[in-house]
């Protein structure tokens, strides 16, 4: 897929989430974008809520071999490990994994000694032609690079 990878490392703060689904959402469309936005934010939310709020955190979007696109997002808690579970339908919030589940083509995560890799693999959306050099954009609290 034309313009992949994009990579980014910034600080895991709330602000970052809706800037990198306005980066996104400038360079995919059509329906599979929108579980692509979803993905990507429901991902970064669980290192919010679960390792901690400016947590120095990785996000790479990348193409795969059989024409889909792959989200990973790395942190530094090698020890906190994501669980799918049932939320309670009082309960506010507790669905992230079970929405990575239902939209992906398929989800894991990735244990390094100091670090892991929480990815999903989605159907590629549509790009949208691009108006300048595709450059990854600068995040609150962090970097972007292609």
């Amino acid at each position: 897929m034309n313009g992949l990878p994009l990579t980014w490392e910034f600080l895991a703060v709330p602000q970052a989430v809706p800037e990198v689904r306005q980066i996104l959402r400038e360079r995919f469309e059509g329906e599979d974008a929108g579980d692509l936005l979803l993905c990507v934010s429901e991902l970064l939310a669980n290192v919010i809520t679960h390792v901690g709020e400016r947590t120095p955190v990785s996000l790479r979007v990348s193409a795969t071999h059989a024409g889909r696109v792959r989200v990973a997002v790395s942190d530094p808690a090698a020890a906190v490990w994501p669980e799918l579970q049932e939320a309670a339908p009082e309960n506010t919030s507790g669905r992230g994994l079970q929405l990575l589940d239902a939209l992906s083509l398929r989800w894991g995560v990735e244990q390094g000694p100091h670090r892991k890799t929480v990815w999903c693999e989605l159907r590629a959306p549509k790009r949208r032609p691009p108006r300048q050099p595709d450059a990854a954009p600068a995040l609150s609290g962090g970097s972007g690079a292609c």
